[in-house]
């Protein structure tokens, strides 16, 4: 029997996928190039985007239930199928980079009890450890999302207490002319690094924000799985207010106890820094319990959105059939079990890896951005089609408008992200275009039956997969 998932459940996914492991290191992560005006500026730029990001799932659950995990049928309702294969496969890559990115984090806090047992994340008993959790999460999936879903609910309750009591802490500590000294980093003292322009200071902590917001379309990436498809739109809203509020008092607050460099020079995970600095060791502790919860939380969530993403892709016709089998539980146990390993491939590679999760968060970050694009796009191109069918369809204009700023806003992290970051999404995207024509060949679809504006995407696609071979050969990039 399918099992379905309720309000609070949704708003758990959402909240749970966007409050991970990112949150607990805004501190350091915000301040490490930044001062605190820079940094608000950042998130009222991120969470202006991310806002009409967020109305765009809301808007298309509303006008187009029938959409099941729209976060792939978006794309292939609008753009066709090769489109909506991108979306798809970029999307899961995604959530197996941040799942392995979680299982870093997780190490890496394991190590402040146990020090020099898991160092870095990323060494043999932090591999080990990481892999247990893997298929830990893995079986717990299995057994359905119904049991997974209430599981995630009370972890995610469970991990905003050491957040507000974080955010209170800081709080009663706050000391207003720490906060307000030197605003924009234009003024550092004289032992103190040039933190570089306005601009810069700005464009600096967009990616780390784009990566909290990351997770906001968890309740359209389960809305087949939603007792009321009601529900979506509310749980992405409600989910999307929490976790700007909290983001937003995380980052900002801790300029108010501690300086600019105080905080850049914190070790991650750096709200459990903060808490040492004002109450002592037994407030690291609590935050860095916290911190596990929040990482383990929001691991289990991710696990269920990167089950469901190629099953219903493989239902629709686009992922090779393989990723559609459910179990008795109806569960995605196909798509499951291939997550995990290629999330297991993944972790043994990260044991090679310099600084694995500035790595993984930086892969993620990028590989979203073709969903949220598409799905923006899509919003533009409905409202079009409705006016020119002279069709009511709800506040046309700001419709329109929601998804053109929504375009902007993926093209401009785009501009704002590195360029080796961005580099590496083609060769990613690439990797899957043989299980494209896999699903396709099981169809009874041939090549030749392919539009001839695909055939120029393949073109453009396979050109730009040359440039950047040929860039990292030369030496000028660097993957």
């Amino acid at each position: 029997m399918e099992q379905k998932i309720g309000l609070f459940a949704l708003v758990a996914v959402v909240v749970s996928s966007m409050i991970g492991s990112g949150v607990d290191s805004l501190p350091q992560n915000m301040a490490q190039q930044s001062a605190v005006g820079p940094v608000v500026i950042a998130w009222i730029i991120c969470g202006f985007g991310m806002y009409f990001i967020a109305r765009t799932f809301i808007v298309l659950s509303d006008v187009r239930p029938d959409l099941q995990a729209g976060i792939y049928m978006y794309a292939r309702e609008g753009f066709g199928s090769l489109a909506a294969f991108l979306v798809a496969w970029g999307y899961w890559l995604m959530t197996l980079f941040s799942n392995v990115a979680f299982a870093v984090m997780v190490m890496d806090v394991m190590d402040y009890f146990m020090p020099g047992d898991f160092t870095g994340g990323n060494n043999v008993a932090s591999i080990i450890g990481a892999s247990l959790l893997i298929w830990g999460f893995h079986s717990l999936v299995l057994r359905g999302t119904m049991i997974a879903g209430s599981i995630n609910f009370i972890g995610t309750v469970a991990k905003l207490i050491p957040l507000v009591f974080f955010v209170g802490i800081v709080v009663y500590y706050l000391d207003s002319a720490e906060l307000f000294q030197n605003v924009w980093g234009t003024h550092p003292a004289v032992h103190e690094k040039p933190l570089g322009s306005i601009t810069s200071q700005v464009l600096a902590p967009l990616y780390v924000a784009l990566w909290c917001f990351i997770g906001v379309e968890g309740a359209v990436a389960l809305s087949g799985r939603a007792r009321n498809k009601a529900d979506v739109g509310r749980a992405t809203f409600i989910g999307f207010v929490i976790s700007l509020v909290i983001c937003l008092l995380v980052s900002v607050l801790p300029f108010g106890v501690l300086s600019q460099p105080a905080l850049s020079a914190i070790d991650n995970p750096s709200t459990a820094g903060v808490m040492n600095y004002l109450m002592g060791t037994w407030a690291e502790w609590f935050i860095s319990a916290g911190v596990l919860v929040s990482i383990l939380s929001s691991w289990l969530a991710w696990t269920m959105i990167c089950a469901e993403i190629p099953m219903v892709a493989a239902i629709n016709g686009t992922f090779p059939k393989k990723f559609a089998t459910k179990n008795q539980h109806g569960a995605a146990s196909s798509a499951l079990w291939i997550s995990s390993s290629i999330m297991q491939v993944i972790l043994l590679m990260v044991y090679f890896a310099k600084h694995a999760w500035l790595d993984l968060l930086a892969i993620s970050a990028i590989t979203v951005l073709p969903a949220y694009f598409a799905a923006s796009l899509f919003l533009c191109k409905l409202s079009l089609e409705q006016k020119r069918a002279n069709q009511e369809l709800a506040g046309k204009s700001l419709t329109f408008t929601t998804g053109l700023i929504g375009v902007g806003f993926c093209l401009f992290m785009l501009f704002a992200s590195s360029f080796d970051d961005v580099a590496m999404t083609p060769l990613l995207l690439t990797l899957g275009i043989p299980f494209y024509f896999v699903a396709r060949k099981e169809q009874g679809l041939s090549a030749s039956s392919l539009h001839k504006w695909e055939w120029m995407g393949l073109a453009v696609l396979g050109v730009v997969d040359l440039i950047v071979i040929a860039l990292f050969v030369s030496g000028k990039l660097v993957l």
